[in-house]
């Protein structure tokens, strides 16, 4: 099968489209025809290996898994023996720890859900780490509900984006925050205001959201802090993954924030996306019933996942980078 694989850390040059085997799969697991994969940071820092603490878990001089990519959607073409969920020809999507970037994938079932019926392969795709990385900020993190005042900092991202609209269908004020260029795009995801970052700063009228959801950015904690109430809470996701060094722009969430949190009024959370099938099936409700439509902002064919991470880092998506196969 076709594959992209790399076997050294580095920028996207050092991706290659190879012919490799199809992967095994074990008595839980499933084999998918893989449609489309997205993009995330998540993939670009196991590429480049940054921050360094990651090549711990990913291996030290080289990716332990050479196959690219997290997020799939597509068909199930074979079955474990103790696989209860699934049969061949089911539309799936989900995400797949030994790489996505290739014609077929293998994933233990616990990791998928069926496909959105109102979905295509492309769109499905961009769904599972950003929208469950989302759904934990906004429902377990931000225990966001009817009322509440919500600002969401890097609306027009992957995760952001569909933060937005959670936050939304969960009864809560939005206001987003994005750069000029996409203040329209995040207006039509259902924001009740935007502020854009390059004329104003967040902290713009005050102390009066309940949650702010801080999508991988790397303001300092006071000036988030200024924007929420005195009991609200800060949900941090991601940090600036381009940055390298040992922590990245990870260091925030990992120690200060956490610190700072036990002896401050409001709550300063490091969210993670928890990867189940429940999550996807709670997505997948969110979806068909029109309260989630995720965004793409291109795709890419699988020959060209390298021009894929490219624009992810360097062309502010609005929405997901897929790469199609």
């Amino acid at each position: 099968m076709k594959a992209v694989v790399q076997d050294r850390y580095g920028p996207p040059e050092v991706l290659e489209l190879r012919d490799i085997d199809r992967p095994d799969i074990g008595e839980r697991e499933v084999l998918v025809a893989v449609r489309a994969a997205a993009v995330d940071p998540g993939v670009w820092i196991f590429m480049v290996g940054q921050p360094y603490l990651v090549r711990l878990a990913a291996g030290l001089r080289r990716p332990r898994v050479p196959v690219r990519g997290r997020d799939l959607a597509g068909v199930v073409t074979e079955v474990g023996a103790r696989v209860t969920r699934f049969r061949p020809g089911d539309e799936v999507y989900g995400t797949c720890p030994r790489g996505s970037y290739a014609e077929f994938a293998s994933a233990d079932e616990r990791r998928l859900a069926r496909k959105p019926a109102n979905l295509s392969f492309t769109q499905a795709a961009a769904v599972p780490v950003s929208g469950m990385t989302a759904l934990r900020a906004v429902r377990d993190s931000g225990q966001v509900r009817a009322g509440h005042r919500v600002l969401v900092i890097g609306a027009s991202g992957g995760v952001g984006s569909q933060a937005v609209q959670i936050a939304k269908a969960s009864g809560a004020t939005v206001t987003g925050v994005c750069a000029t260029a996409r203040t329209d795009f995040v207006r039509r995801l259902g924001a009740d205001d935007v502020i854009d970052y390059t004329r104003e700063e967040i902290d713009r009228d005050g102390p009066i959201h309940d949650v702010v959801i801080d999508t991988g950015g790397d303001r300092p904690l006071s000036l988030l802090r200024r924007a929420l109430t005195p009991r609200g809470t800060l949900a941090l996701v991601g940090g600036d993954h381009t940055r390298g060094g040992l922590l990245s722009g990870y260091g925030r969430q990992m120690f200060r924030a956490p610190l700072l949190s036990l002896f401050v009024g409001q709550r300063l959370r490091s969210v993670a996306a928890t990867e189940s099938s429940e999550a996807l099936d709670e997505l997948r409700e969110l979806i068909e019933s029109g309260a989630l439509t995720p965004p793409v902002d291109r795709a890419y064919p699988l020959a060209e996942a390298a021009d894929a991470l490219r624009h992810f880092t360097d062309g502010r998506p609005a929405g997901k980078v897929i790469v199609t196969v």
